[in-house]
């Protein structure tokens, strides 16, 4: 599936600030929350409900959070690189930088499936992880995680 379906410009973010984990989904499940008019408290819950069935960092600097929700009918993204890692517990242990939050609707289908295994493989290609490290802007984040 293209990324370029459920992430938008606006929803690409560098040098998003981040103390920790939970601040860090707090503050991502708020954008995501305002681009989907939806209670940010909502999307925070089933992010955090899903983290505490095990870390959804993947290792190599990156984390992929993401949950379903009952309101959507299509898969959403918001892509922040942060200031500077922050712990995630990932499996690797390494504090993560990139994090592609992923919403989902509820009902699962192929498709869904799609957007989350698009966004893996993306962020496991060493080119792409290079360039979307060095990404000058928000712009060029965008262009990089959608290329």
């Amino acid at each position: 599936m293209d990324i370029k379906k459920f992430l938008s410009p606006a929803d690409a973010h560098v040098d998003l600030r981040a103390s920790h984990k939970t601040r860090l989904l707090q503050e991502l499940a708020r954008r995501a929350a305002k681009a989907l008019d939806l209670a940010p408290e909502q999307i925070s819950a089933e992010i955090l409900k899903r983290e505490e069935l095990g870390s959804t960092g993947t290792g190599g600097g990156v984390a992929i959070p993401h949950a379903r929700i009952q309101e959507l009918n299509k898969p959403f993204g918001v892509f922040a690189r942060l200031n500077k890692p922050i712990d995630f517990e990932a499996i690797d242990g390494r504090p993560v930088d990139l994090v592609f939050l992923l919403l989902l609707p509820a009902d699962p289908v192929g498709e869904q499936l799609k957007a989350l295994a698009s966004v893996a493989r993306k962020l496991r290609d060493p080119a792409s992880l290079r360039d979307l490290r060095a990404a000058n802007g928000s712009a060029r984040l965008y262009d990089a995680m959608t290329a």
